[in-house]
């Protein structure tokens, strides 16, 4: 078990220092949610009506888990890089641990995660967003949203694994995760969709998890949302994260 862990550290440095040599992964996975904010906040803001807030504080609780959650694109296409370029041949002969090289890339991203959901609090702020209900609540928002990336990413891993080309991934990972999160109350009230529509958007768990993260951020039913947000995120892992090691274990 020592193996496992002191492996574990070793490819979380490798997958860090990836980062820390090509930091235009970290800039533009930043910039492209500034991007969002700023054209939700002052583009669709004025013709987008929420009744218990203004609407950048609405707004960023959903663009945070938006945030997240596209971060796991960067799960999937480095580890089909990793399968693609030969890496994980080479792990193969060496006396590593499998497991680790999931790990470490599944800890790399949620640091990575951290970085960005923290700049992404500061841009709010810039642009009119507070937190409302105090300093541990806002603190359980933040790591409700890196328990969406890491589930989220869980997801992503197995796809990565799975298709191995990281063009493919790139592609199918947008066509997952775009309706995933724009189909839910993230950017507008359920209640503004179309009969049809609201009935899926609030089946959507990332309905549920960004309607707890709200409530952190913003105050509300606290208790009923964040035990389903929980619940929901806790089952991914569940699911998705042995069928990842699984998968990987299955190709190695």
């Amino acid at each position: 078990m020592k193996y496992f862990f002191l492996d574990w550290y070793l490819m979380t440095k490798r997958y860090a220092l990836r980062y820390v040599r090509v930091p235009t992964l970290i800039v533009f996975s930043i910039i492209q949610p500034i991007m969002f904010l700023v054209l939700f906040r002052y583009v669709f803001g004025g013709a987008i009506l929420v009744k218990t807030h203004n609407y950048v504080s609405y707004l960023m609780p959903g663009i945070i888990a938006q945030t997240t959650a596209f971060g796991s694109i960067a799960t999937a296409v480095g580890l089909a890089e990793d399968f693609s370029g030969g890496m994980i041949e080479r792990f193969r002969s060496m006396p590593v641990n499998k497991s680790s090289v999931l790990a470490g890339r599944l800890t790399t991203d949620t640091l990575r995660n951290i970085l960005v959901v923290m700049v992404m609090v500061g841009v709010g702020y810039l642009v009119g967003f507070r937190f409302l209900n105090g300093i541990l609540p806002a603190i359980a928002m933040t790591l409700m949203a890196l328990f969406f990336g890491l589930a989220v990413s869980c997801v992503s891993a197995m796809i990565g694994m799975k298709l191995k080309d990281p063009e493919a991934v790139q592609s199918f990972g947008l066509i997952w995760l775009f309706p995933l999160t724009f189909v839910s109350a993230a950017f507008v009230p359920v209640q503004t969709m179309p009969g049809w529509l609201q009935a899926v958007a609030k089946a959507n768990p990332v309905t549920i998890i960004i309607n707890s993260m709200r409530s952190m951020a913003l105050g509300g039913p606290l208790e009923v949302n964040t035990l389903e947000a929980i619940a929901w995120l806790g089952g991914i892992c569940i699911v998705f994260l042995p069928l990842a090691i699984r998968q990987f274990r299955k190709t190695v």
